[in-house]
């Protein structure tokens, strides 16, 4: 008899979520065991039913799929974490992946190759879709000539830079990341140093023209 993989799915479209647990308990060894609507029920229910993978959407509300493998992985490390994204953007699988995600993949994805992923993962695998991998493979290749400035930014860094760049203000986006809005204050001032920017305008510009808001 298989082992039983527990999972918790996190996405904020509820169609979505219906879709992926419909796609996984067809099988006869993956479970679902939660549905999140953001990030941080993510966590929670993590927490509450011991899921031995955690499917993330990258983007939601309150905590995103960066900040919630961040608190799953320093939390649950046994836990492994699937990203699951619309995003076919190699800023977002870097960040990731440094986070400690098992895996990177786009939504276009079949739901066959969801299933093996789901069980990959388990065995110690990292997977990612093919065209995140022809990125990643192509920019190793280049090695430091194709290092950018995002991969100067901490993950938390990051999550701040997304936030502020969708209009948010720096009060709001540290409630939503849980931080005391003087550490978002330095926060976006360490972004700005990195990033070579000068004001809150040339952030969200910034942010838009590489496509990390949306």
């Amino acid at each position: 008899m298989k082992r039983e993989i527990r999972v918790v799915l996190a996405d904020d479209h509820v169609i979505v979520r219906e879709g992926l647990s419909r796609i996984l308990e067809e099988t006869d060894d993956i479970k679902v065991v939660g549905q999140a609507e953001d990030g941080r029920v993510a966590v929670r229910l993590t927490r509450e039913n011991e899921p031995n993978v955690v499917v993330l959407d990258f983007t939601m509300p309150e905590l995103d799929g960066l900040g919630a493998t961040e608190q799953i992985r320093a939390n649950f490390p046994e836990v492994k974490i699937l990203i699951l994204t619309a995003h076919d953007n190699i800023h977002f699988a870097v960040k990731v992946l440094q986070a400690g995600a098992h895996g990177f993949l786009l939504k276009e994805t079949a739901p066959d190759d969801l299933i093996d992923a789901v069980r990959s993962v388990i065995e110690g695998k990292v997977c990612i879709s093919p065209s995140i991998m022809d990125k990643l493979t192509a920019r190793f290749r280049r090695g430091e000539e194709a290092r950018v400035d995002l991969d100067t930014l901490s993950g938390r860094e990051f999550e701040l830079l997304r936030l502020l760049g969708s209009g948010k203000s720096v009060r709001e986006s540290a409630q939503s990341m849980n931080i005391s809005e003087s550490t978002a204050s330095t926060y976006r001032g360490r972004i700005l140093n990195k990033l070579g920017l000068k004001s809150t305008a040339d952030l969200i510009r910034f942010a838009l023209e590489n496509g990390l808001v949306g």
